[in-house]
């Protein structure tokens, strides 16, 4: 099994449940991690691996074309957008962080984790 990671991206988007979060948006940090088992490595070409540039603007544009409430449904979208787009994933991990979440306290980042098994598109 070979595994890809794309750790923290920070994307600016327009995420939140408050009326100043929709207006001014805020950083989002997200985490991807897909498994698969493709035996093409051997090759060394871009066009038998998973291009992470591609997959970095996959997901850099489900953070900023769609707008959610809820940071759950974001990392949602994002899993089901990359399972079904690369189908040769046999997992996904999806975490998405809000470091700014206007919640009073202390805290480095409010997080949410997502894992998807291939099976669940079947």
């Amino acid at each position: 099994m070979k595994t890809i990671r794309l750790k923290n991206m920070k994307i600016y988007a327009y995420h939140g449940v408050n009326k100043h979060e929709k207006k001014f948006g805020a950083e989002f940090q997200i985490d991807l991690e897909l498994t698969y088992n493709n035996k093409s490595f051997i090759s060394d070409k871009l066009k038998d691996v998973i291009n992470y540039e591609e997959l970095y603007v996959d997901v850099e544009n489900c953070v900023k074309e769609n707008k959610f409430n809820l940071i759950e449904a974001l990392a949602e979208k994002i899993s089901n957008d990359i399972m079904l787009k690369y189908t040769v994933v046999e997992s996904s991990v999806v975490r998405v962080r809000k470091p700014f979440a206007p919640i009073k306290g202390i805290f480095d980042n409010i997080e949410f984790e997502i894992v998807k098994k291939r099976n669940d598109y079947e």
